[in-house]
């Protein structure tokens, strides 16, 4: 279980950007893993505050992404499932001052353009919140893309 946040101001998000396998790095929404016994509200203010330095108000939830995957094993070992349930909030910015986390998950943080985020190498979770944020579903689920 993790908690991200959307926060969009003057036509920007805010992403957080995170080292990938390679050696490449890829544009990220704040937020992350809930610890044991975190209420989700609570992670992703934490995680938000901790990847970029600002406190925000949860606004709303936009919705939930759940995703399963499986891993090749390494090293002789069996393949893992993988399955991820991934809640996606919108945030507003109250305080506290942009900065890059260190010694976190992520090594850089900024507001990035919303019409430049299709340019950015970024994880796919940045797409399906954006459309989360645009098209705010009923359901709480963006629908696959081109439909």
């Amino acid at each position: 279980m993790a908690a991200y946040a959307v926060c969009v101001r003057d036509d920007q998000v805010l992403l957080a950007r995170s080292p990938a396998p390679g050696g490449t790095r890829e544009w990220v929404l704040p937020g992350g893993g809930m610890e044991h016994g975190e209420d989700p509200y609570d992670t992703v203010r934490r995680e938000v505050e901790e990847e970029t330095g600002y406190r925000i108000t949860v606004t709303g939830l936009l919705g939930v992404d759940s995703r399963r995957h499986t891993f090749r094993g390494r090293f002789g070992r069996r393949p893992v499932d993988h399955h991820a349930v991934r809640l996606v909030y919108e945030g507003r910015v109250t305080g506290g001052e942009l900065r890059h986390e260190v010694g976190g998950s992520t090594d850089f943080a900024a507001w990035q353009d919303l019409a430049a985020v299709p340019g950015l190498v970024r994880v796919s979770l940045v797409d399906i919140a954006l459309r989360l944020w645009r098209e705010r579903p009923a359901d709480g689920r963006a629908a696959p893309p081109g439909t």
